[in-house]
């Protein structure tokens, strides 16, 4: 299929690589940052064309730009009538659903939304990890999702649009958060003496078995440490001198955490005792 690109970052730029990869024809990009464009155009071998000429031959159109612009691009396309019958109108976030593309229901074209569920920093990474990463597809032309979602080699998966928020949200816990409870790690490392460096350095390796244990075992046997110990002492020492800042954050997670320790003892056929149960309670409150 010939397909085109509005929106020349990390994701659209990688995007096209594995598309093109994959057999499918480029024949245009569209971006309002200068330094993406050309940044496209150089891992593409891509020389420019303007968008009045390529859009009416593009069978594909992924709009990758950020998520508060897709809109606003969808509306600037169908203001100045840029599109072709029977086009499939693509983009890439979480976050909304296809619907916000469709700017006037009369058009003659279909929706698409394939979002990525990865963390992408950079164009390299990005193509190296699409595939074998799953997709969240949606939208009228969701047969046509699945078949380029295959052929990216990434993992396919339909959604529910109106639930994209809380699917979004999530990827945000799983992604975004881990980083913030990493940075919070360290921070109670540098109040125990260490310096951020070997903060990072001595957590990352701790980090990595939790998630060998999470695809090893799943949930809630991946649960390690003081919490699925049931050991209250070690909780309330913490606790006697944890931060005032991060004391909150401790004391939800741990409340959260009480329910996987639950579920795991019942699974191993065990249970905590009534006094440690409610005593890990009433700390964390």
């Amino acid at each position: 299929m010939n397909f085109g690109i509005i929106g020349a970052g990390i994701v659209g730029t990688a995007i096209a690589i594995r598309l093109r990869e994959a057999g499918h024809n480029l024949i245009g990009v569209h971006s309002r940052s200068q330094r993406s464009y050309e940044r496209f155009c150089t891992y593409l071998h891509w020389e420019k064309r303007p968008l009045e000429e390529w859009i009416p031959e593009a069978d594909l159109l992924f709009i990758t730009t950020q998520d508060g612009l897709i809109r606003t691009a969808a509306e600037e396309l169908t203001q100045r009538k840029l599109y072709k019958e029977g086009q499939i109108w693509i983009h890439c976030s979480g976050s909304v659903s296809s619907h916000v593309m469709q700017v006037d229901k009369d058009l003659p074209i279909h929706y698409l939304s394939l979002h990525p569920l990865q963390a992408f920093a950079g164009i390299d990474q990005a193509v190296e990890l699409i595939p074998g990463t799953h997709f969240g597809i949606e939208g009228d032309a969701d047969e046509i999702g699945l078949e380029i979602v295959t052929q990216l080699g990434g993992i396919p998966h339909r959604l529910d649009p109106q639930q994209k928020p809380l699917y979004h949200a999530g990827a945000v816990v799983a992604s975004n958060y881990l980083v913030t409870l990493v940075s919070l790690a360290v921070q109670l490392f540098e109040e125990a003496g260490i310096t951020n460096q070997e903060a990072l350095e001595s957590l990352l390796p701790l980090m990595k078995g939790a998630l060998q244990n999470l695809e090893n075992v799943g949930l809630p046997q991946a649960l390690t440490g003081p919490i699925a110990r049931g050991d209250v002492d070690v909780i309330r020492g913490h606790l006697e001198h944890m931060p005032v800042k991060i004391d909150p954050v401790y004391r939800a997670l741990g409340l959260y955490t009480l329910d996987i320790g639950q579920k795991k003892m019942e699974l191993n056929g065990r249970a905590y005792s009534k006094e440690v149960w409610e005593e890990m309670n009433r700390l964390m409150k």
